[in-house]
């Protein structure tokens, strides 16, 4: 197994206020209904599990699944760190964060840094082309949940 990682980060005012945002955010079926690629979000307490579907990285089909312990300061940061159960070995994991503010004309300022890790059964020289499939799944995963965000606040 080859570990590789793809990072992404994005910024928006959105206009549609704090509250209504962090409600979206903090509601694991609605993550996952506005997320493509994504089956499912099962919540235990501070740990959330993160379902995808099926993903083709150069031929390589995979699912990843991880688990996601979720650190929430009310109204202005949520954090998401890979912690799997004790004693499971995940192949793929997310590090990342989202900030809200308010913006300085109204609205939200929305900003979002992620960084996905992927054990995938690849030599380390094919990484350049996987890096760059990673990293135009999860362009396509933003564009799709930024529209779909968008759409569920009533704005898009």
């Amino acid at each position: 197994m080859t570990r590789f990682s793809a990072k992404t980060s994005a910024e928006a005012v959105v206009a549609a206020p704090r509250q209504q945002i962090w409600d979206v955010l903090v509601d694991p079926d609605k993550i996952a209904a506005l997320t493509p690629f994504l089956k499912r979000v099962t919540a235990d307490g501070e740990h959330w599990r993160w379902e995808m579907s099926g993903l083709d990285v150069l031929g390589v089909k995979v699912a990843p699944a991880f688990t996601e312990r979720m650190v929430f300061d009310d109204l202005e940061r949520i954090e998401f760190h890979h912690d799997p159960p004790a004693g499971e070995k995940e192949r793929s994991g997310v590090e990342g964060w989202y900030d809200l503010s308010d913006a300085p004309d109204g609205g939200t300022h929305l900003a979002t840094s992620l960084e996905i890790t992927l054990d995938l059964p690849l030599p380390k020289l094919s990484s350049p082309a996987v890096v760059a499939t990673m990293k135009g799944v999860i362009g396509q995963m933003g564009d799709r949940f930024s529209a779909n965000l968008l759409r569920e606040l009533g704005i898009g």
